[in-house]
């Protein structure tokens, strides 16, 4: 079992996206990547953290 659920913290998704998208865009992405999180590692919507970082 990987460490980070070892020590009971959520899963925390880092996406580093060229800056000039929409923050519906960035929402959208984030809401996608939950959807699919949850299908693959099995968790519910609230086990997830989600950063969408500009650069």
């Amino acid at each position: 079992m990987p460490q980070l659920l070892k020590r009971n913290k959520i899963p925390h998704i880092i996406v580093k996206l060229w800056k000039g998208k929409t923050e519906a865009q960035k929402k959208k992405l984030a809401d996608e990547l939950a959807k699919t999180a949850m299908f693959v590692i099995g968790y519910g919507e609230e086990s997830f953290s989600i950063a969408i970082e500009d650069i």
